[in-house]
């Protein structure tokens, strides 16, 4: 390391990551972005999940000021965040053979939806099996996750594959195996993990790209707008009784 803080240091890594995505992920966030607009447009729902920390970044997205409306949570009870007690059961449910079939069986999900799934690793079955089984529903699917997880470990599901095997289009957060920028003699374990930072970034960026392209069109983009500003209940009140059949975190 060097002999910058380690305060500094970690911003510079995450800065470097954040260039890296801006320039190498640019065409898959365009088409990212243009997917979930396609979606809007042709009145099927958005959805995003992700699983432990992974789905901090889908829950960036969902009910969020200057976010898309439609954005709806995909959530698997015990999973979704580390609120469930032991925090460690959500790590177990992720390597759950047919838990995807069964939350996909009761989800609202249905052809012509899109679903983003989150997963750092993508190596477990859960957003494997998540992935398979959406676009076996019709459902189009972009997944967010690091691919170097994919050529550096093994895949835990039983077909030895990995999210970014099955998705219609596959955003690379860049995050080294091992989620940790910094290491120190004085430390025994890397420290201080990006992928929160980066993976937010990536999926705000695409959903900013997809407001655009709805703009493009001559479509008012179906935008929240901060409740904390004078005007803004009533203009989230309008676009959620607008788009109420595609919204289902009111219900």
């Amino acid at each position: 390391m060097s002999d910058r803080k380690p305060a500094g240091q970690f911003l510079d890594a995450a800065i470097d990551l954040l260039r890296r995505v801006r320039d190498e992920e640019a065409d898959s966030i365009e088409a990212a972005g243009t997917l979930l607009a396609d979606t809007v447009q042709g009145g099927g729902r958005l959805f995003a999940f992700g699983a432990g920390h992974s789905s901090l970044a889908a829950q960036d997205v969902v009910y969020r000021a200057g976010g898309l409306a439609l954005m709806n949570l995909l959530a698997v009870p015990g999973v979704v965040g580390v609120d469930v007690m032991p925090a460690t059961l959500g790590s177990a449910l992720e390597r759950v053979d047919g838990l995807a079939s069964a939350v996909l069986d009761s989800s609202p999900l249905r052809a012509g939806d899109a679903l983003v799934i989150i997963s750092l690793s993508g190596r477990n079955a859960l957003p494997v099996e998540m992935a398979m089984n959406a676009r076996a529903l019709g459902v189009r699917v972009i997944g967010v996750t690091s691919v170097a997880y994919a050529e550096e470990t093994t895949s835990r599901h039983a077909s030895g594959t990995f999210l970014k095997d099955h998705c219609d289009i596959v955003l690379d957060s860049k995050i080294a195996v091992g989620d940790a920028e910094l290491t120190l003699d004085t430390v025994p374990a890397p420290f201080a993990p990006a992928s929160t930072v980066v993976t937010s970034a990536l999926v705000q960026a695409m959903t900013a790209t997809a407001a655009a392209a709805l703009a493009d069109r001559g479509i008012e983009p179906p935008l929240l707008r901060s409740g904390n500003v004078d005007g803004g209940h009533e203009w989230n009140g309008r676009v959620l009784d607008q788009y109420g059949d595609r919204i289902f975190y009111r219900r």
